[in-house]
């Protein structure tokens, strides 16, 4: 009696951590298929500034809409089909030779204290700041010859979702670059 009942425990214990490992799996096969689908979603594509040999990658499933020229330089503005999230990528020419530090210097509109996240390299500036329940986030490479290119996109997205957009500022950030060749 006392072996039955041990095996009818092993049995009841085996039989849960197979039907755990089962549930763990299909959610994981649940997350990959919202992931696939999600990626589906972004539609990922390159967009090109030629004049200056910038791309960039940018998620066309959200930034559907395209809304007109930037309000500087040369390239394109996109807003979101639901008008919540913006979307502008140009480049324009360095003149002044500027570094990304003197480029802030000169053009920031707000006092540096404000801002939320500020990282400045000898190549590029990225900055964001949270204002009015919205995100403002603002990328530039600048080209290594003096007086070249400087390539940029600035995103303004909802604060409240502000976690859904860390890996599609990442991606974007990541791809910001001269064309090659």
């Amino acid at each position: 009696m006392r072996t039955l009942a041990k095996f009818g425990l092993t049995t009841v214990l085996v039989t849960a951590g197979v039907m755990s490992n089962l549930i763990l799996a299909l959610s994981v096969l649940r997350s990959a298929d919202a992931q696939v689908r999600e990626r589906e979603e972004l539609d990922w594509q390159s967009f090109q500034v030629p004049e200056f040999g910038t791309t960039v990658d940018y998620p066309a499933g959200i930034f559907s809409e395209p809304d007109g020229r930037p309000e500087k330089g040369t390239g394109q503005r996109f807003d979101s089909a639901n008008g919540r999230a913006v979307m502008t990528i140009y480049a324009r020419e360095n003149e002044d030779g500027d570094t990304p530090a003197s480029y802030l210097k000169k053009n920031l509109r707000v006092a540096r204290s404000a801002l939320d996240y500020e990282r400045v390299t000898r190549s590029f500036f990225a900055i964001s700041l949270e204002r009015n329940g919205v995100v403002l986030y603002s990328r530039c490479n600048f080209s290594s010859d003096a007086g070249g290119a400087i390539h940029c996109f600035d995103l303004v997205y909802p604060q409240a979702v502000n976690r859904n957009w860390d890996e599609i500022v990442t991606r974007i950030s990541r791809s910001l670059r001269p064309l090659e060749g």
